[in-house]
């Protein structure tokens, strides 16, 4: 016990230097005590702490509270982490960062996160970004598709990634271009597009912004580069109909493969919806059979006389005679317009008839002459290696 009272005092002597030593320091020393000055001459510290023998918790709860100035509790901290994680979906190590580096202040945190993400997403513009999602919105007689890519799937399936994505279809529907044809189909090229302004009302990226900035914010979200690669609005003349039908299609709207087909009528009819039915059944026909032509006349003749010289050469190694060869080039030839014309094709849904028949037969179901008057089909990703060499991304399509 002896011991234990004599070494109360030390302690006591230890705790008051050890104060006096820590805060408000000049040149090392402390500002409160000269040192060397006695414990005892300290009024400004005595009349700060009062320690009683054997009880020093004044001391270490004015030590607690300090830190506790600094940052929020344990729970608070998870709290503001987790409610910033589901405002800006950003990775969780980036937003404790970011917390921390504000005060946990959130809205200043959320400020920050958007600015290191601008400039992530800056960083990854140059990467190639292959997959992503077909948008599509629909009026009547009017379509257009967007396609928003991104560098995964993973991200395609995100729902901030496919709201996006819709929300540019349909500002893309709403575009008019007096300087375009009143029906086919018209490109509306990102460079327009970008400086548009979209309201947008999702949970995690709201309010008006361009869409070039909302891309922006987006693609800080997933970490990838996101770019809006291309946009088409379709129109068919009046009282026509523009059908359409998605491939692999996660919601409503969106898809990987798109075709786009207008059906158009030489008088107003009223059976509109088997027009809308055979449209539909034409699109995805579009999509499956993958046309590069409307009819046999419009097959290029770049394209015709490149099939003919194969065909010939072909023919020519069976060793049979001209007049058999060319015989055989012409037989081939009907083979090649069934395979990449459209009107010579078998429908995908019932082959014992051609396109051609099958809208024979709508004109008469709807007592008035019905044409195809253009068709498109597109697909994620096709032509990215081939546009970063010669620009071409222009989709499957003709019109009559």
């Amino acid at each position: 016990m002896a011991l234990f009272r004599n070494a109360k005092r030390p302690l006591k002597i230890f705790l008051y230097n050890s104060f006096s030593t820590g805060t408000n320091h000049t040149n090392g020393y402390s500002t409160w005590v000269s040192r060397g000055s006695p414990i005892s001459q300290s009024s400004d510290i005595k009349g700060l702490f009062t320690i009683k023998y054997g009880n020093p918790k004044p001391v270490f709860g004015l030590i607690s509270r300090q830190f506790s100035d600094q940052a929020p509790a344990g729970t608070e901290q998870m709290n503001l982490i987790k409610q910033l994680r589901e405002r800006t979906s950003a990775p969780i190590k980036d937003v404790k960062l970011a917390l921390v580096d504000c005060n946990w202040d959130i809205e200043a945190a959320q400020k920050e996160l958007r600015k290191r993400g601008k400039v992530l997403a800056s960083k990854k513009s140059s990467r190639t970004a292959t997959e992503g999602l077909l948008a599509l919105a629909q009026s009547e007689g009017k379509a257009a598709v967007i396609e928003l890519n991104c560098e995964t799937d993973f991200v395609a399936r995100n729902e901030i990634f496919q709201y996006l994505a819709l929300s540019l279809a349909k500002q893309a529907l709403l575009v008019e271009n007096s300087s375009q044809q009143a029906s086919g189909l018209c490109p509306v090229g990102a460079d327009y597009l970008q400086d548009l302004q979209l309201n947008l009302e999702h949970p995690k990226i709201s309010g008006e912004m361009t869409v070039h900035n909302a891309i922006t914010e987006v693609a800080a979200m997933m970490g990838e580069n996101v770019k809006l690669r291309r946009g088409f609005v379709m129109s068919a003349s009046l009282p026509g109909v523009a059908s359409t039908y998605l491939h692999t299609s996660p919601q409503p709207g969106l898809g990987r493969i798109a075709g786009i087909l207008t059906l158009e009528v030489e008088d107003k009819i009223s059976q509109l919806d088997a027009l809308q039915r055979v449209g539909s059944e034409l699109a995805m026909h579009v999509v499956a059979a993958k046309p590069l032509f409307l009819t046999k006349e419009l097959v290029s003749s770049d394209a015709l006389a490149n099939e003919r010289e194969i065909l010939k050469s072909q023919a020519e190694s069976t060793g049979k005679s001209q007049m058999a060869v060319e015989k055989m080039v012409e037989g081939r030839l009907r083979k090649y317009y069934e395979e990449v014309v459209l009107m010579e094709q078998k429908f995908i849904m019932n082959d014992s008839l051609t396109v051609k028949t099958l809208v024979d037969n709508l004109s008469k179901e709807v007592g008035s002459a019905v044409k195809i008057g253009s068709f498109f089909r597109m697909e994620v990703g096709e032509g990215i290696q081939r546009l970063e060499s010669s620009n071409e991304d222009e989709p499957v399509a003709q019109a009559a």
